[in-house]
């Protein structure tokens, strides 16, 4: 259902070379870009994307509170590695890797992070109960 999430920054090449290698682990890579203005990625032009840009009407971006992208993996190894290598390119935690509900019965597995600008993401996988 969902075609594109964009998330705002106030520092362009900062935060496509932060997306660059997170995004880089899953096989997604740049697919469509504006120079001074947003950088897009996905695993295939035609599969769901995210960007980041600079806004539009060229105020500062800020953090949207209750604003959260979330990334769809296949295992939780995958989300354990994501969330870490987020972490190592200078994210900060909002939650590690875990079931949620933490009594594991929803099969819900994920690890939540900020980006540089602060903008929140996870990662998660449905585990079979």
């Amino acid at each position: 259902m969902i075609g594109y999430v964009t998330l705002g920054t106030n520092d362009l090449d900062k935060a496509s070379a932060y997306y660059d290698a997170l995004f880089a682990t899953i096989g997604a890579g740049r697919f469509m870009e504006e120079e001074n203005y947003f950088v897009a990625w996905a695993p295939s032009p035609d599969a769901p994307s995210v960007a980041v840009s600079i806004p539009f009407d060229k105020n500062p971006a800020t953090v949207g509170n209750g604003t959260m992208v979330a990334i769809f993996l296949d295992s939780r190894e995958k989300v354990d590695a994501f969330y870490a290598k987020a972490l190592e390119l200078g994210g900060s935690d909002e939650g590690a890797p875990g079931f949620r509900p933490a009594e594991k019965t929803s099969g819900f597995y994920a690890g939540y992070f900020r980006d540089l600008d602060g903008n929140k993401l996870n990662a998660f996988c449905m585990v079979p109960e």
